[in-house]
Protein backbone atom coordinates (compact mmCIF):
# COMPACT_ATOMS: atom_id res chain seq x y z
CA UNK A 1 0.00 0.00 0.00
CA UNK A 2 0.90 3.65 -0.29
CA UNK A 3 0.61 5.04 3.25
CA UNK A 4 0.92 8.71 4.15
CA UNK A 5 1.69 9.90 7.69
CA UNK A 6 0.64 13.33 8.95
CA UNK A 7 3.08 14.28 11.69
CA UNK A 8 5.71 11.79 10.56
CA UNK A 9 8.48 13.64 12.42
CA UNK A 10 7.18 12.43 15.80
CA UNK A 11 9.06 9.58 17.45
CA UNK A 12 5.98 7.34 17.68
CA UNK A 13 4.55 7.87 14.21
CA UNK A 14 7.97 7.63 12.54
CA UNK A 15 8.43 4.20 14.16
CA UNK A 16 5.23 2.93 12.54
CA UNK A 17 6.29 4.41 9.19
CA UNK A 18 9.68 2.70 9.31
CA UNK A 19 8.17 -0.59 10.41
CA UNK A 20 5.64 -0.58 7.57
CA UNK A 21 8.32 0.41 5.06
CA UNK A 22 10.25 -2.66 6.20
CA UNK A 23 7.14 -4.73 5.47
CA UNK A 24 7.07 -3.59 1.83
CA UNK A 25 4.73 -0.59 1.95
CA UNK A 26 5.53 2.74 0.25
CA UNK A 27 5.54 5.53 2.78
CA UNK A 28 5.34 9.31 2.64
CA UNK A 29 4.75 11.92 5.28
CA UNK A 30 4.63 15.52 6.36
CA UNK A 31 5.45 17.62 9.38
CA UNK A 32 5.77 21.23 10.47
CA UNK A 33 9.56 21.21 10.39
CA UNK A 34 12.48 19.31 8.97
CA UNK A 35 14.36 17.23 11.52
CA UNK A 36 16.84 14.42 11.97
CA UNK A 37 13.89 12.02 11.89
CA UNK A 38 12.44 13.31 8.61
CA UNK A 39 15.91 13.32 7.02
CA UNK A 40 16.41 9.69 8.07
CA UNK A 41 13.03 8.69 6.62
CA UNK A 42 13.82 10.33 3.30
CA UNK A 43 17.37 9.01 3.03
CA UNK A 44 17.03 5.48 4.39
CA UNK A 45 13.37 4.59 3.83
CA UNK A 46 12.62 6.30 0.54
CA UNK A 47 9.88 8.44 2.04
CA UNK A 48 8.69 11.53 0.21
CA UNK A 49 8.61 14.20 2.92
CA UNK A 50 6.52 17.39 2.70
CA UNK A 51 7.45 20.37 4.90
CA UNK A 52 5.17 21.96 6.06
CA UNK A 53 1.77 20.29 5.63
CA UNK A 54 0.21 20.67 2.18
CA UNK A 55 -3.05 19.21 0.81
CA UNK A 56 -1.31 17.78 -2.27
CA UNK A 57 0.83 15.54 -0.04
CA UNK A 58 -1.98 12.98 0.36
CA UNK A 59 -2.59 12.59 -3.37
CA UNK A 60 -2.31 8.94 -4.43
CA UNK A 61 -2.30 7.53 -0.89
CA UNK A 62 -4.29 4.38 -0.10
CA UNK A 63 -4.35 5.16 3.61
CA UNK A 64 -3.51 8.15 5.81
CA UNK A 65 -2.32 7.74 9.41
CA UNK A 66 -2.10 10.82 11.60
CA UNK A 67 -0.55 11.64 14.97
CA UNK A 68 -2.48 12.58 18.10
CA UNK A 69 -1.40 16.21 17.65
CA UNK A 70 -3.18 16.50 14.27
CA UNK A 71 -6.58 18.20 14.32
CA UNK A 72 -9.45 17.74 11.82
CA UNK A 73 -8.69 21.27 10.60
CA UNK A 74 -5.33 20.11 9.24
CA UNK A 75 -5.22 20.73 5.48
CA UNK A 76 -4.02 17.21 4.67
CA UNK A 77 -6.64 15.63 6.93
CA UNK A 78 -9.36 17.62 5.20
CA UNK A 79 -8.06 16.79 1.72
CA UNK A 80 -7.90 13.06 2.54
CA UNK A 81 -11.55 13.19 3.61
CA UNK A 82 -12.51 14.96 0.41
CA UNK A 83 -10.78 12.24 -1.64
CA UNK A 84 -12.34 9.42 0.38
CA UNK A 85 -8.97 8.10 1.57
CA UNK A 86 -9.08 5.92 4.68
CA UNK A 87 -8.03 8.01 7.69
CA UNK A 88 -6.68 6.33 10.82
CA UNK A 89 -5.25 7.79 14.00
CA UNK A 90 -2.02 6.23 15.25
CA UNK A 91 -4.10 4.56 17.95
CA UNK A 92 -6.48 3.03 15.40
CA UNK A 93 -3.64 1.98 13.09
CA UNK A 94 -2.06 -0.16 15.80
CA UNK A 95 -4.97 -2.58 15.54
CA UNK A 96 -4.07 -3.75 12.05
CA UNK A 97 -0.29 -3.25 12.34
CA UNK A 98 0.14 -5.46 15.42
CA UNK A 99 -2.88 -7.75 15.38
CA UNK A 100 -1.06 -10.77 13.87
CA UNK A 101 2.25 -10.24 15.72
CA UNK A 102 3.63 -11.71 18.94
CA UNK A 103 4.00 -8.45 20.83
CA UNK A 104 6.15 -7.87 23.90
CA UNK A 105 4.68 -4.58 25.14
CA UNK A 106 6.34 -2.33 27.70
CA UNK A 107 4.21 0.24 29.51
CA UNK A 108 4.47 2.47 32.53
CA UNK A 109 4.65 6.07 33.65
CA UNK A 110 8.45 6.18 33.65
CA UNK A 111 11.22 4.07 32.16
CA UNK A 112 9.26 2.40 29.37
CA UNK A 113 11.54 3.62 26.57
CA UNK A 114 14.63 2.49 28.46
CA UNK A 115 13.09 -0.86 29.35
CA UNK A 116 11.92 -1.37 25.75
CA UNK A 117 15.43 -0.69 24.44
CA UNK A 118 16.92 -3.03 27.03
CA UNK A 119 14.44 -5.78 26.13
CA UNK A 120 15.31 -5.30 22.45
CA UNK A 121 18.99 -5.74 23.36
CA UNK A 122 18.16 -8.95 25.25
CA UNK A 123 16.07 -10.28 22.35
CA UNK A 124 18.30 -9.39 19.38
CA UNK A 125 16.36 -11.42 16.80
CA UNK A 126 13.11 -9.48 17.26
CA UNK A 127 11.53 -6.48 15.58
CA UNK A 128 11.48 -3.40 17.81
CA UNK A 129 9.33 -0.27 17.84
CA UNK A 130 10.28 2.03 20.68
CA UNK A 131 9.72 5.65 21.60
CA UNK A 132 13.37 6.68 21.48
CA UNK A 133 16.50 6.16 19.42
CA UNK A 134 18.38 3.08 20.64
CA UNK A 135 22.10 3.70 20.39
CA UNK A 136 22.60 -0.01 19.86
CA UNK A 137 20.86 -0.03 16.47
CA UNK A 138 20.77 3.69 15.80
CA UNK A 139 17.01 3.99 15.32
CA UNK A 140 13.64 3.73 17.03
CA UNK A 141 12.90 0.71 14.82
CA UNK A 142 14.64 -2.59 14.16
CA UNK A 143 13.36 -5.00 11.53
CA UNK A 144 13.62 -8.78 11.61
CA UNK A 145 12.30 -11.60 9.44
CA UNK A 146 9.70 -12.75 11.96
CA UNK A 147 6.54 -11.57 13.72
CA UNK A 148 8.03 -11.05 17.20
CA UNK A 149 7.90 -7.36 18.20
CA UNK A 150 9.26 -5.47 21.18
CA UNK A 151 6.85 -2.55 21.44
CA UNK A 152 6.75 0.53 23.64
CA UNK A 153 3.11 0.82 24.67
CA UNK A 154 1.62 4.29 25.15
CA UNK A 155 -0.99 4.97 27.81
CA UNK A 156 -1.40 8.67 26.98
CA UNK A 157 -4.42 8.02 24.74
CA UNK A 158 -5.16 4.40 25.72
CA UNK A 159 -3.51 3.24 22.49
CA UNK A 160 -1.77 0.49 24.44
CA UNK A 161 -5.14 -1.27 24.46
CA UNK A 162 -4.69 -1.83 20.71
CA UNK A 163 -1.24 -3.41 20.98
CA UNK A 164 -2.38 -7.06 21.26
CA UNK A 165 0.29 -7.90 23.88
CA UNK A 166 1.48 -11.48 24.28
CA UNK A 167 3.76 -10.31 27.09
CA UNK A 168 3.32 -7.08 29.06
CA UNK A 169 5.87 -5.36 31.26
CA UNK A 170 4.73 -2.45 33.43
CA UNK A 171 7.46 -0.46 35.16
CA UNK A 172 5.21 1.68 37.39
CA UNK A 173 1.87 3.46 37.26
CA UNK A 174 1.40 7.13 38.07
CA UNK A 175 -1.46 9.41 36.96
CA UNK A 176 -0.34 11.30 33.87
CA UNK A 177 -2.01 12.63 30.71
CA UNK A 178 -5.02 13.23 32.90
CA UNK A 179 -6.51 15.73 30.46
CA UNK A 180 -7.16 12.76 28.14
CA UNK A 181 -8.79 10.79 30.97
CA UNK A 182 -10.92 13.81 31.91
CA UNK A 183 -9.16 13.85 35.31
CA UNK A 184 -10.90 10.59 36.23
CA UNK A 185 -8.35 8.48 38.13
CA UNK A 186 -10.62 5.42 38.15
CA UNK A 187 -10.74 5.52 34.35
CA UNK A 188 -6.95 5.96 34.19
CA UNK A 189 -6.18 2.97 36.42
CA UNK A 190 -8.81 0.86 34.70
CA UNK A 191 -7.03 1.41 31.38
CA UNK A 192 -3.90 -0.21 32.83
CA UNK A 193 -6.01 -3.05 34.22
CA UNK A 194 -7.50 -3.68 30.77
CA UNK A 195 -4.04 -3.57 29.17
CA UNK A 196 -2.72 -6.23 31.53
CA UNK A 197 -5.80 -8.42 31.09
CA UNK A 198 -4.97 -8.63 27.37
CA UNK A 199 -1.54 -10.22 27.99
CA UNK A 200 -0.78 -13.92 28.44
CA UNK A 201 2.44 -13.17 30.37
CA UNK A 202 2.79 -10.24 32.80
CA UNK A 203 6.00 -8.98 34.42
CA UNK A 204 5.31 -6.23 36.95
CA UNK A 205 7.08 -4.01 39.47
CA UNK A 206 5.77 -5.35 42.75
CA UNK A 207 6.91 -2.29 44.69
CA UNK A 208 4.37 -0.17 42.80
CA UNK A 209 1.21 0.12 44.97
CA UNK A 210 -1.29 -0.13 42.11
CA UNK A 211 0.43 -3.06 40.42
CA UNK A 212 0.77 -4.84 43.77
CA UNK A 213 -2.98 -4.41 44.31
CA UNK A 214 -3.65 -6.53 41.20
CA UNK A 215 -1.96 -9.63 42.63
CA UNK A 216 -5.28 -11.21 43.54
CA UNK A 217 -6.93 -10.36 40.21
CA UNK A 218 -4.58 -11.82 37.62
CA UNK A 219 -1.60 -14.14 37.59
CA UNK A 220 1.59 -12.14 37.14
CA UNK A 221 5.34 -12.46 37.61
CA UNK A 222 6.30 -9.85 40.17
CA UNK A 223 9.70 -8.27 40.73
CA UNK A 224 10.16 -6.74 44.18
CA UNK A 225 13.17 -4.48 43.59
CA UNK A 226 13.46 -3.34 47.20
CA UNK A 227 14.46 -6.86 48.25
CA UNK A 228 15.32 -8.70 45.01
CA UNK A 229 17.82 -6.22 43.55
CA UNK A 230 20.91 -6.25 45.76
CA UNK A 231 24.50 -5.04 45.92
CA UNK A 232 23.75 -2.08 43.67
CA UNK A 233 26.91 -0.23 42.70
CA UNK A 234 27.43 2.84 40.50
CA UNK A 235 30.62 2.56 38.49
CA UNK A 236 32.43 4.39 35.71
CA UNK A 237 33.53 2.48 32.62
CA UNK A 238 35.77 4.63 30.42
CA UNK A 239 34.29 7.67 32.14
CA UNK A 240 30.71 6.63 31.35
CA UNK A 241 28.03 5.69 33.88
CA UNK A 242 27.16 2.05 34.55
CA UNK A 243 25.17 0.27 37.25
CA UNK A 244 26.13 -3.14 38.61
CA UNK A 245 23.59 -5.15 40.58
CA UNK A 246 22.68 -8.66 41.71
CA UNK A 247 19.23 -10.01 40.80
CA UNK A 248 17.63 -12.78 42.84
CA UNK A 249 19.79 -15.91 42.51
CA UNK A 250 20.70 -15.09 38.89
CA UNK A 251 24.04 -13.46 39.70
CA UNK A 252 25.43 -10.06 38.84
CA UNK A 253 24.50 -7.88 35.86
CA UNK A 254 26.01 -4.67 34.52
CA UNK A 255 24.12 -2.07 32.47
CA UNK A 256 24.76 1.35 30.96
CA UNK A 257 23.24 4.16 33.03
CA UNK A 258 23.23 5.31 36.62
CA UNK A 259 20.79 4.55 39.40
CA UNK A 260 18.34 2.20 41.07
CA UNK A 261 15.75 3.02 38.41
CA UNK A 262 18.14 1.75 35.71
CA UNK A 263 18.62 -1.49 37.65
CA UNK A 264 14.82 -1.83 37.96
CA UNK A 265 14.30 -1.37 34.21
CA UNK A 266 17.04 -3.87 33.42
CA UNK A 267 15.73 -6.41 35.93
CA UNK A 268 12.21 -6.28 34.47
CA UNK A 269 13.62 -6.80 30.97
CA UNK A 270 15.78 -9.71 32.17
CA UNK A 271 12.86 -11.46 33.90
CA UNK A 272 10.64 -10.95 30.85
CA UNK A 273 13.29 -12.46 28.56
CA UNK A 274 13.63 -15.44 30.90
CA UNK A 275 9.85 -15.94 30.74
CA UNK A 276 10.27 -16.11 26.96
CA UNK A 277 12.86 -18.89 27.30
CA UNK A 278 16.17 -17.02 27.29
CA UNK A 279 19.09 -18.12 29.52
CA UNK A 280 20.58 -15.80 32.18
CA UNK A 281 24.16 -16.22 30.94
CA UNK A 282 23.23 -15.10 27.43
CA UNK A 283 21.27 -12.17 28.85
CA UNK A 284 24.21 -11.09 31.00
CA UNK A 285 26.37 -10.77 27.89
CA UNK A 286 23.69 -9.16 25.72
CA UNK A 287 22.95 -6.52 28.33
CA UNK A 288 26.48 -5.22 27.82
CA UNK A 289 25.50 -4.38 24.23
CA UNK A 290 22.87 -1.95 25.49
CA UNK A 291 24.37 1.51 25.04
CA UNK A 292 21.48 3.62 26.26
CA UNK A 293 19.01 5.63 24.26
CA UNK A 294 19.20 9.07 22.78
CA UNK A 295 17.90 11.82 25.08
CA UNK A 296 18.05 9.66 28.24
CA UNK A 297 21.12 10.57 30.32
CA UNK A 298 22.60 11.18 26.89
CA UNK A 299 26.18 12.47 27.17
CA UNK A 300 26.50 14.84 24.21
CA UNK A 301 29.70 16.41 25.53
CA UNK A 302 32.14 14.57 27.76
CA UNK A 303 35.15 16.80 28.42
CA UNK A 304 37.32 16.80 31.51
CA UNK A 305 35.85 20.04 32.87
CA UNK A 306 32.43 20.17 31.21
CA UNK A 307 29.93 17.36 30.73
CA UNK A 308 26.61 18.09 29.00
CA UNK A 309 23.64 15.73 29.36
CA UNK A 310 20.51 15.73 27.19
CA UNK A 311 17.56 14.09 28.94
CA UNK A 312 13.95 13.60 27.84
CA UNK A 313 12.63 13.89 31.41
CA UNK A 314 9.46 15.97 31.33
CA UNK A 315 7.68 14.78 34.49
CA UNK A 316 8.81 15.55 38.08
CA UNK A 317 9.49 11.90 38.94
CA UNK A 318 11.67 11.42 35.85
CA UNK A 319 13.63 14.60 36.48
CA UNK A 320 14.10 13.79 40.17
CA UNK A 321 15.58 10.31 39.65
CA UNK A 322 17.83 11.56 36.85
CA UNK A 323 19.10 14.41 38.99
CA UNK A 324 19.84 11.99 41.84
CA UNK A 325 21.92 9.92 39.43
CA UNK A 326 23.60 13.07 38.11
CA UNK A 327 24.62 14.10 41.62
CA UNK A 328 26.44 10.79 42.05
CA UNK A 329 28.03 11.18 38.63
CA UNK A 330 29.11 14.71 39.48
CA UNK A 331 30.90 13.54 42.62
CA UNK A 332 32.59 10.63 40.86
CA UNK A 333 33.82 12.87 38.05
CA UNK A 334 34.62 15.71 40.49
CA UNK A 335 32.76 18.24 38.38
CA UNK A 336 32.02 21.68 39.91
CA UNK A 337 28.38 22.77 40.12
CA UNK A 338 25.30 21.07 38.73
CA UNK A 339 23.28 23.24 36.35
CA UNK A 340 19.83 22.28 35.10
CA UNK A 341 18.13 23.72 32.01
CA UNK A 342 14.41 22.95 31.86
CA UNK A 343 11.99 23.40 28.98
CA UNK A 344 8.51 22.67 30.43
CA UNK A 345 6.41 20.46 28.16
CA UNK A 346 2.70 21.33 27.79
CA UNK A 347 0.80 23.90 29.81
CA UNK A 348 -1.53 21.28 31.29
CA UNK A 349 1.30 19.03 32.49
CA UNK A 350 3.19 21.98 33.95
CA UNK A 351 0.15 23.27 35.80
CA UNK A 352 -1.04 19.85 37.01
CA UNK A 353 2.42 19.00 38.41
CA UNK A 354 3.72 22.45 39.34
CA UNK A 355 4.60 21.64 42.97
CA UNK A 356 6.32 18.43 41.88
CA UNK A 357 8.39 20.34 39.34
CA UNK A 358 9.39 22.93 41.94
CA UNK A 359 10.49 20.22 44.39
CA UNK A 360 12.29 17.96 41.92
CA UNK A 361 15.05 20.49 41.18
CA UNK A 362 16.13 20.62 44.83
CA UNK A 363 19.92 20.53 45.08
CA UNK A 364 20.83 22.03 41.70
CA UNK A 365 23.29 24.90 41.85
CA UNK A 366 21.69 26.85 38.99
CA UNK A 367 18.33 26.51 37.24
CA UNK A 368 17.53 27.89 33.79
CA UNK A 369 13.86 27.88 32.71
CA UNK A 370 12.91 28.16 29.05
CA UNK A 371 9.45 29.03 27.64
CA UNK A 372 6.86 26.25 27.84
CA UNK A 373 6.78 23.99 24.77
CA UNK A 374 3.06 24.04 23.97
CA UNK A 375 2.85 20.80 21.93
CA UNK A 376 -0.18 22.35 20.25
CA UNK A 377 -1.98 23.35 23.45
CA UNK A 378 -3.67 26.71 23.99
CA UNK A 379 -1.57 28.94 26.24
CA UNK A 380 -2.33 28.99 29.96
CA UNK A 381 -0.62 31.81 31.90
CA UNK A 382 1.73 30.31 34.53
CA UNK A 383 4.05 32.40 36.72
CA UNK A 384 7.12 30.16 36.59
CA UNK A 385 9.49 32.84 37.87
CA UNK A 386 7.35 33.27 40.96
CA UNK A 387 6.77 29.55 41.51
CA UNK A 388 10.51 28.81 41.33
CA UNK A 389 11.61 31.96 43.19
CA UNK A 390 13.61 30.02 45.78
CA UNK A 391 16.02 28.94 43.04
CA UNK A 392 16.48 32.47 41.69
CA UNK A 393 16.04 30.95 38.22
CA UNK A 394 17.48 32.36 35.02
CA UNK A 395 14.47 32.97 32.77
CA UNK A 396 15.77 32.59 29.22
CA UNK A 397 14.36 32.28 25.72
CA UNK A 398 16.61 29.57 24.35
CA UNK A 399 19.93 27.80 24.75
CA UNK A 400 22.64 26.73 22.33
CA UNK A 401 26.06 25.08 22.40
CA UNK A 402 28.97 26.46 20.41
CA UNK A 403 32.63 25.51 20.60
CA UNK A 404 32.07 23.34 23.65
CA UNK A 405 30.36 26.15 25.57
CA UNK A 406 26.69 26.17 26.62
CA UNK A 407 25.18 29.59 25.99
CA UNK A 408 21.96 30.90 27.55
CA UNK A 409 20.16 33.44 25.37
CA UNK A 410 17.48 36.07 25.97
CA UNK A 411 14.60 36.96 23.63
CA UNK A 412 16.85 39.18 21.53
CA UNK A 413 19.36 36.38 21.09
CA UNK A 414 21.92 37.99 23.41
CA UNK A 415 24.04 35.76 25.65
CA UNK A 416 23.06 36.22 29.29
CA UNK A 417 25.12 33.35 30.76
CA UNK A 418 27.78 30.90 29.60
CA UNK A 419 28.55 27.51 31.13
CA UNK A 420 32.15 26.49 30.50
CA UNK A 421 32.63 23.98 33.30
CA UNK A 422 30.69 21.66 35.55
CA UNK A 423 27.79 19.33 34.82
CA UNK A 424 24.98 20.72 32.66
CA UNK A 425 21.74 18.77 32.25
CA UNK A 426 18.99 19.78 29.82
CA UNK A 427 15.49 18.42 30.46
CA UNK A 428 12.42 18.40 28.23
CA UNK A 429 10.44 16.69 25.47
CA UNK A 430 10.28 19.68 23.12
CA UNK A 431 12.98 21.11 20.88
CA UNK A 432 15.47 21.56 23.72
CA UNK A 433 17.30 18.47 22.46
CA UNK A 434 18.17 20.35 19.26
CA UNK A 435 19.02 23.54 21.13
CA UNK A 436 21.45 21.92 23.57
CA UNK A 437 23.12 20.09 20.68
CA UNK A 438 23.59 23.38 18.84
CA UNK A 439 21.29 22.24 16.04
CA UNK A 440 18.31 24.53 16.51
Amino acid sequence: MKIHFIGIGGIGLSALAKFLAGRGHTISGSDMRQSEITDDLALNYGAKITIPHHPDAVEGADRVIYSAAVRPSNVEYQRARELGIELLSRKEALKYILEDKEVYAVGGAHGKSTTSAMLAALLPETNALIGAISKEFGSNVRSAENDRVVFEADESDESFLNSHPHLAIVTNVEPEHMEYYEYDEARFYNAYRKFLELAKIRVLNGDDPFLASLAGEMESHYLYPSREIKDLELILVDGEPHTRFALRDLGSFEVFGFGAHIALDAALAILAAIELGEKPEALRERLRNYRGIKKRFDMIQNDENLVVIDDYGHHPTEIFVTLEALKHFQKMRRLPRLKAIWQPHKYTRTLDNLKGFVDCFEGVDELVILPIWSAGEIEIPIDLKGAFARYQPIMADRVTREGGVVKILDRQGQVIREFREGLVAAFGAGDITYQIRGEG
